[in-house]
Formats: structure tokens, C-alpha cells, sequence
């Protein structure tokens, strides 16, 4: 448990509300006008998709209903508890190439909704946010409180219910216009519900939308560190290139960025990037594949060799003259992996030695078995289907008054912001549509 973790709180309008037979709550219905939306799920796109909700609906009833006893666990621990809101990019062409699933969607998605949109939100309610060098953007504040507090002070605003503890085990369409949700607790008749329960790689999390007819997207997972258990180079661990090539041997897929060495194997962007958009391909792999990674970037053998032959006329000792950014401690690894003596200068470096030099900078092989996941930040490919939601609207194909948003559907983008931008647009859009 988190030390600052939103419990059931008065203050805060978290509310568990009393439990009331069906009989009761239909005859309180005949007498209250008021329009209802239910939320479900008290992550990002929930809070989101209630409070714009609100905004859009003012006189419309809103309840969040979350079935754990906590909210908004992911916008606080994320960017390592300073909330990695959105990223600095601003034209969607290249936006939605971040996402490995969901493209083709988001296309229209962040038309209606953008990153610029997303700034503007927040600035217009006293959140200033601030970019990275990597274009990362986090609230000027450098916490997640600042994104959390936001989002009750405007719930609170709107008069928005947040009911803890309260699973959804059943949506009924058989009424017109009508949607009956089932919980642990009570059931409800609304007039729409808008479902954001988030990333889940249990299918029993998706069963009440199944038996709605949904289809559910195998559950993978998405962002993880290639484990390379047979390996030494895990000594090696917090050493890190700036500029790698991973690539998944007898696949398509291969990615340069920031490599980092861990003490299980291989993470850092380039490598979460590749596990996001191989990681179908990974699952059927049974996450056992071979992994090759060119410690200098984007050079190729033959380029390598050329550089190499530049130091050939020197006297120093091979192992101590790293090159290509690469750090010293690394270098003397690979070095040794070439079958290269400690003791052997430049000088003495034969054809065969460099070509095996060579081969070894930009084709380093390793046999991966298995993968590291981020707990909390647990990121899913899978959910449901995108061919069952109007993208136009975020209402299901299947269900009228059903709205999906965020990590639910079968979208997820690579670390950066990219995940939350697509819950921040497509809640928007659920709560633009969601009772027209």
C-alpha cells in the first residue's frame, strides 16, 4: 500500500453508498429526475471521462464506481511518482505512431482531442505543465499530488460520488434506453455507462463485458525488460549505451534508443520499446527468443570495421581505449567476448580479431527467456476488440449507452505519456457523447 493512497474519506466526497433493494431504488426514480451516469473504474479515464462528464451534463447524477479500495493508483506512482501527463508532441501523424495497437483509431481520436488539448485542460485549472528533454511533460510541480488533487477538488466541484469497494458484475441492455448495472453492492439504472476499468491481464476482470457480447483481445503484457537469465553481462548491471539497436532475431522488429543493463538483462527505451510493439510476437515465443543488440547505434559490420582499422596503428591497450560512447566497464566485457586479450595493444590486432571486434559491436547475441514486468504500472495489450467501439463517439457497436475509454480498449502506447494522452481523448470523447 501506498503511504498517500485515497481511502474512503468524507472530505474527499468518496462515498460507499448504502445498499438499496431494486423495489426501493425504482420508486426513489419515479421521484428524482435526475438523468444517471455510472463510471466504472476510479483510474485516469474514469476520473476524466466524470469530471468532463459533468461539465458537459450538469444536471445528470454521476457515480465513480471502483472496486478496490483505492483511486487513481497509476496517475500517482507514474514518471516515478511525478505523473508523466502527456508528451510534447503535437502533430498527431507522429503521435500515434507511438502506439503499437490502435493507430489507425487514434487518428481520429487525437483530432477531436489533442496534446495541446490536453495542456490547455489542465493549465485552465491550475496545473501548469512543464517538457523534458526527452519530451516527456510532468506538472511544474514535479508531483503526481498535483494531478490527483486536481481531479478531487473537481469531482467535489461537480458533485461527482466516488463509491469504493464496489465491483460491476453485470450490465443489462434489455430496457430501452436503459442500462441496469449489477454490483457487489446494489444495482443501478442508468442512462449510460461509461467503462474504464483500465489494463488487466485476468480475463476475469473483462467477464461482465464479455457477457455483454464483447469480444476481449488476448491479455498480454505490454513494456517489459527481456530477462537473460543465462547471461553474465547481468554484472554488468547500471551500465547503459546511449544509443543501441535491440532487435528480436527472425522478426521484424528492432529499436534504437538508450539500452540499459540491469541485473535480470535488458531494459531501457529502446528495449520497452521493442517489447510493446513485439509483444504479441514475444507471446508466441513464449517469451524464449534471441536477442541481438549493436552496442554502437546504426553502424553495420562493415562500417564498424573502418572505424576500427583507425586505431590499429596505436600502441594502447585495446581494452582501455573504449569507443563509441560505450562505458569502460562494457567495453572490456565486449572486448573479452571478442576473444581479445586484456594485454593486447592495437597494434598487435589481427584482421581475424578485428572482424570478430566487429561482429561482436553490432551483433551481440543472447538467449532471452522470460520477461520482467512493472507491477503497478502493468501496461496490457489486449482488451476489447476496436472493431466493437464507434471511434467517433467511444460508444460500443453492440451496446447502446455503453462508452469504453483508456486502457480497457485493445490500445497501448510505449512509455513517454503516450498511455495517458490516449486516456485523457478518448474520456474526453465518452463524456462529449455519452447522453446524445
Amino acid at each position: 500500500m501506498h503511504k498517500k493512497d485515497f481511502h474512503c474519506n468524507p472530505s474527499l466526497k468518496i462515498t460507499h453508498t448504502p445498499s438499496i433493494s431494486s423495489k426501493t431504488l425504482l420508486s426513489l426514480q419515479s421521484v428524482v429526475t435526475k438523468k444517471l451516469i455510472i463510471i466504472i473504474g476510479g483510474g485516469a479515464s474514469g476520473f476524466f471521462s466524470a469530471i468532463n462528464a459533468a461539465i458537459n451534463f450538469p444536471e445528470t447524477k454521476i457515480i465513480i464506481l471502483e472496486k478496490s479500495n483505492k483511486i487513481l493508483s497509476k496517475v500517482k506512482i507514474s514518471g516515478g511518482g511525478r505523473c508523466n501527463v502527456t508528451n510534447h508532441c503535437f502533430e498527431n501523424i507522429e503521435l500515434i505512431k507511438n502506439y503499437p495497437r490502435g493507430e489507425k483509431e487514434l487518428r481520429q481520436v487525437f483530432s477531436q482531442f489533442s496534446v495541446q488539448d490536453t495542456i490547455d485542460w489542465f493549465l485552465k485549472r491550475g496545473v501548469k505543465l512543464k517538457v523534458e528533454p526527452d519530451g516527456r511533460m510532468f506538472p511544474e510541480s514535479n508531483s503526481s499530488e498535483s494531478i490527483v488533487n486536481c481531479f478531487l477538488s473537481e469531482t467535489q466541484k461537480h458533485d461527482i460520488n466516488i463509491n469504493l469497494e464496489e465491483e460491476v458484475l453485470l450490465i443489462d441492455k434489455s430496457e430501452k434506453d436503459i442500462l441496469t448495472v449489477k454490483t457487489t453492492k446494489q444495482t443501478y439504472t442508468a442512462n449510460a455507462v461509461i467503462c474504464s476499468i483500465g489494463g488487466h491481464h485476468q480475463i476475469k476482470n473483462y467477464q461482465f463485458l464479455k457477457n455483454c457480447g464483447h469480444t476481449i483481445d488476448d491479455l498480454i503484457p505490454s513494456l517489459f525488460t527481456l530477462n537473460l537469465p543465462q547471461s553474465n553481462i547481468k554484472e554488468l548491471m547500471g551500465l547503459s549505451v546511449k544509443n543501441g539497436t535491440v532487435k528480436v532475431n527472425g522478426t521484424k522488429h528492432q529499436y534504437t534508443g538508450p539500452v540499459l543493463i540491469t541485473h535480470w538483462g535488458l531494459s531501457g527505451p529502446a528495449v520497452l520499446k521493442l517489447s510493446a510493439f513485439a509483444a504479441y510476437d514475444f507471446y508466441k515465443l513464449n517469451y524464449e527468443a534471441g536477442i541481438s543488440v549493436n552496442w554502437t547505434g546504426t553502424l553495420n559490420e562493415e562500417q564498424l570495421k573502418e572505424e576500427l582499422s583507425l586505431q590499429l596503428g596505436s600502441k594502447a591497450l585495446i581494452v582501455n581505449t573504449p569507443l563509441f560512447e560505450i562505458p569502460k566497464r562494457l567495453w572490456e566485457y565486449l572486448v573479452l567476448r571478442s576473444d581479445i586479450s586484456t594485454t593486447k595493444p592495437w597494434i598487435e590486432l589481427g584482421k581475424k580479431q578485428l572482424n570478430k571486434l566487429a561482429q561482436v559491436l553490432t551483433n551481440d547475441s543472447y538467449n532471452m527467456k522470460g520477461k520482467t514486468t512493472f507491477k503497478e504500472e502493468f501496461v496490457t495489450a489486449g482488451g476489447i476488440n476496436l472493431k466493437e467501439v464507434n471511434f467517433k463517439t467511444m460508444e460500443s457497436k453492440l451496446v447502446p449507452h455503453l462508452f469504453f475509454c483508456g486502457e480497457v480498449l485493445n490500445i497501448d502506447g510505449i512509455t513517454g505519456g503516450f498511455n495517458f494522452q490516449n486516456a485523457w481523448s478518448t474520456a474526453w470523447i465518452a463524456s462529449k457523447n455519452v447522453l446524445n
